[in-house]
Parts: structure tokens; C-alpha cells; sequence
């Protein structure tokens, strides 16, 4: 099997791939008809309605985002994952039992939209470190990357479909089809085989669990670093149901159909960028700076495209430099936090990239009604650049690390780290991993 697909060689990560694709397939369904209803049957064209929407499926996890990760340091994360599963399918299920009967108002939806928000937030770090249970940490990029390849291309597929059931059946259907697909990934957990997972040692109930994560974050530049890029990013940049939906509808006139086939575009490039993140073996900080720059400049020009079709081919470099960030972002993230505080970091991390939607998209929703659609989307351009200038000013500015050449043949570069006042050092094969080393530092100078 080939570098990119070596995680799909060990037998609980296919069956959990296979179940996560058709669950994520539905959920991009839902999502995609649940905006559009929102857009067309609740509101008269209003993006800033379709932005509250979001913002409550999301800004549960600035609540509760942190303690989830506490929980997922705690708990087995298979039956976590199992329950939030369950009361997924059961929100998805009164959602489109009132689309269909045609009582559901807009408060509804927004309850509802709540509700999905609550259970994803407390899901989501123990879905994030369950795959390295799956996998291991050898292959944990990869699972990552390929995860991310199940979330798009279920991306690809969903929408599309759920834009033409949409026109031929109507929203309420769609949502019910997405209440079926949820049995697949609640088959797929139960078929895992125990005895070839790799349980992570779990932490006992204690006090100051969740201040230990944060101290851990908060001495670490380069999380921090990460951590507001992602927030910029999530809060202006990942807007995309309210930048296709409104310049399919309100720029150029278009229907359901060509909404979701515009979602579908986006999932194309990021199908793209999350099998080139697989590639690779180790995520870097400099690839997550150089996306996020390429997010902009793709975003930038997206906004000026004059017709449906130009416009829907520039999504497909925006999907691929989205996805390509992200998924770096998260190995990184993943890679270089010790496993037994890793639930905590991946919840402040989650926190902070879903945390900024709740922020964004009204904003973003009210920049589209105001100055249109185009200048909502330069707004999310905006948000990858000063990512990037972020990142770059921290780069340029780290006096922490000196970097030299150890012997004649060039082959070993010494890093010496200022850490608690003291300095340690360690010998490393090259400069490139000489950085990525400082992401780690905490925990091996401590058993200098």
C-alpha cells in the first residue's frame, strides 16, 4: 500500500474510515440542505440568519470545548463517541420530522442547531484522539490526513446530492437520510477489534486539569502561534456555506443545485490538500504558513471571478489551501503533545478553531447583505494573510533557538534551548528539524 494509504492497512482504521465517510456524507447533506432552508424558506435571502446558524452549532465549544478534552483524558473515547453519535442521529431526526410537517420556524432550527452543537463540542477531542488508539503514533499523521480525506470527500459527494434531493424532494427528506447514515458509523464502532487497539493511558479525576493544559499550551510559542492562526482562520476564513450560498443566489441567481454543486467544488481541492498532507511524514510549521498564505491569495481571487463558472473553479485551490492548513495544524498539534495531556490540547485547539465561528460568521453574514457577497469573502482573504504575517513575525522574532553547524561533514546541527532559565541541547540531523524539535523540547529537557 502506498505511503499515502498506509493507514488503511491496519484493520480498525479501514472499518472506522469506511464508517466515518458515509456517516460524514450525510452530515454534509443535512448541513447543506439545513442552510438552504434557512436561506430560501425561513428568511428572505438573509446570509446574517444562515451566519446565527452556524454560530450555534459551534459556539458550544467555547464552553464546553475545554472540559470535553478533560473528559476524553478521562473516558474510554469508544463510548463516548458512540453516545454523542446517537444523539446526533435523534436531533437530525426532529429536525426533519418539523421540516416535513411544515411546522419548523426559525427558532426551531436554531435550537436544534444548538443541540448539534453541544454534543459535537463534547465529541470532538475524543474523536481526535481516539484514531491514535486506531493507528498508533508511527502512523498518526497519516490517520489524521486521511481522516481529514473522509471528512471532504464526504464534502464532495454530499452536497451535490443534497442539492438535487433538495430540488426534487425538499430539505425535510434530505435531513431523515442523514438519521440513516449515522447507523454506520455506530456499526463501524462496534465492529472495532479490542485486542488490536492501542489504548492511551488514561488520567485519573483531579484537581487542575484543565489549568495543567493550558500552562502546557501557554509554554509552548509554537502552539500558541498555531492556536491564533486557526482562530483567524475559523473565524473569518471557514465561512464557505454562507460565501457559496449567497454568491450562488444573490450574485448569480442560481438554485439548490448549483449551491451544492459549489460546496462540491470546495471539497475537490480539499480532497486534494488532505492526500497531500498524507504524503508526508512529519507536518511543518512552515507548510501550515505557506497554505495559509495560499488560502488568501485563492480567496482573494475567488471574490473577483465574474461569472458562476469562473467562480466555481477558483473554489478548488480555496479548498485545497484550506484543507492543507488545517490538516497540517492538527498533525502538528497531535504529533508534539505528550499522549496523556494530548484530550486537553486538542479541546483548546478545537475551542479555539470552531470558538471563532459563533464570532465570524454573523459578521461575515452581515458583511454579505451589506457590501454583497464578494466583500464577504475578501474579509475571510483578509484572515489567512494576517495568519500568515503572524506566524512569520514569530519565526523572525524566536530568540530562544541558535542553530549550528556540529561537525565538518555539515550532517548534525546542535540546538540549544533557553527553557526555565537554563539551557539544554540536542543534537539534530538538520536545521528544518531543528525547529520542529523546539515543539517538544518541554518534556525531553526535562529528562536531561
Amino acid at each position: 500500500m502506498s505511503a499515502t494509504f498506509r493507514s488503511l492497512g491496519i484493520l480498525n482504521y479501514r472499518i472506522w474510515f469506511i464508517g466515518a465517510i458515509v456517516s460524514n456524507i450525510g452530515t454534509w447533506m443535512q448541513r447543506t440542505a439545513q442552510d438552504w432552508y434557512v436561506l430560501t424558506e425561513l428568511t428572505d435571502n438573509d446570509a446574517a440568519a444562515v451566519g446565527i446558524t452556524l454560530a450555534l452549532q459551534f459556539g458550544p465549544a467555547l464552553v464546553i470545548g475545554p472540559y470535553a478534552g478533560i473528559i476524553a483524558d478521562r473516558l474510554a473515547g469508544r463510548r463516548l463517541i458512540a453516545t454523542t453519535q446517537s444523539v446526533q442521529a435523534l436531533l437530525a431526526l426532529v429536525l426533519g420530522i418539523i421540516i416535513l410537517t411544515g411546522v419548523a420556524e426559525l427558532w426551531m432550527v436554531y435550537a436544534l442547531a444548538l443541540g448539534l452543537g453541544i454534543t459535537t463540542a463534547a465529541e470532538a477531542p475524543a474523536r481526535q484522539t481516539f484514531v491514535g488508539e486506531l493507528v498508533g503514533k508511527d502512523d498518526l499523521p497519516n490517520a489524521v490526513a486521511l481522516n481529514s480525506t473522509s471528512f471532504n470527500g464526504a464534502r464532495l459527494i454530499g452536497p451535490g446530492i443534497a442539492g438535487l434531493l433538495v430540488a426534487l424532494l425538499g430539505a425535510g427528506w434530505v435531513v431523515l437520510i442523514n438519521v440513516l447514515t449515522f447507523s454506520a458509523m455506530l456499526v463501524a464502532i462496534a465492529l472495532l477489534r479490542s485486542d488490536r487497539l492501542q489504548p492511551i493511558r488514561k488520567t485519573n479525576k483531579g484537581r487542575g486539569q484543565l489549568r495543567e493544559g493550558i500552562r502546557y499550551v501557554r509554554r509552548r510559542g509554537d502552539l500558541l502561534v498555531i492556536f491564533a492562526m486557526i482562530f483567524l482562520i475559523g473565524t473569518v476564513g471557514f465561512n464557505f456555506a454562507i460565501f457559496t450560498a449567497t454568491m450562488a443566489r444573490v450574485e448569480f441567481g442560481r438554485g439548490a443545485s448549483e449551491f451544492g454543486l459549489l460546496s462540491s467544488v470546495v471539497a475537490v481541492g480539499s480532497v486534494a490538500g488532505a492526500l497531500a498532507a498524507a504524503r508526508r511524514v512529519r507536518p511543518r510549521l512552515r507548510v501550515i504558513v505557506l497554505a495559509s498564505l495560499g488560502l488568501s491569495a485563492s480567496m482573494a481571487t475567488a471574490a473577483l471571478m465574474p461569472t458562476f463558472e469562473l467562480f466555481a473553479v477558483a473554489l478548488v485551490p480555496v479548498g485545497f489551501t484550506a484543507m492543507t492548513m488545517v490538516t497540517s495544524a492538527n498533525a502538528y498539534v497531535q504529533t508534539t503533545t505528550r499522549a496523556s495531556i494530548r484530550g486537553r490540547v486538542l479541546a483548546l485547539y478545537l475551542t479555539v478553531f470552531m470558538g471563532g465561528t459563533p464570532l465570524g460568521a454573523p459578521l461575515v453574514g452581515l458583511i454579505a447583505n451589506e457590501a454583497g457577497p464578494r466583500w464577504a469573502i475578501v474579509a475571510g482573504s483578509l484572515g489567512g494573510l494576517f495568519a500568515a504575517i503572524i506566524a512569520i513575525l514569530w519565526m523572525r522574532s524566536t530568540r530562544n533557538l541558535r542553530v549550528g553547524r556540529r561537525h565538518a561533514d555539515d550532517r548534525w546541527w546542535r540546538m540549544t534551548v533557553a527553557y526555565d532559565g537554563d539551557d539544554y541541547s540536542k543534537r539534530l540531523r538538520n536545521r528544518e528539524t531543528a525547529t520542529q524539535e523546539l515543539a517538544v523540547i518541554e518534556a525531553e529537557t526535562r529528562k536531561s
